[in-house]
């Protein structure tokens, strides 16, 4: 089984960035960067995470991210 961090944010191969975020008990949020402004997404996107492709941006990355 793969165990993957509850929160953070990926580049997907095509370019997509989104966030995961896991509050105190657990429920995950999704948050894709859409021009320059982070939208609401579904939570199923969450499963990209583990991808192929798919890459956890470094703290630095995220850091030149809009807030």
């Amino acid at each position: 089984m793969l165990a993957v961090e509850g929160s953070g944010v990926y580049r997907t191969e095509s370019g997509m960035i989104f966030r995961v975020s896991e509050d105190i008990d657990g429920h995950l949020s999704v948050g894709v960067l859409q021009d320059a402004r982070w939208v609401e997404a579904r939570v199923g996107i969450v499963g990209l995470r583990v991808a192929p492709g798919t890459v956890r941006l470094t703290p630095k990355q995220v850091l030149g991210l809009p807030r």
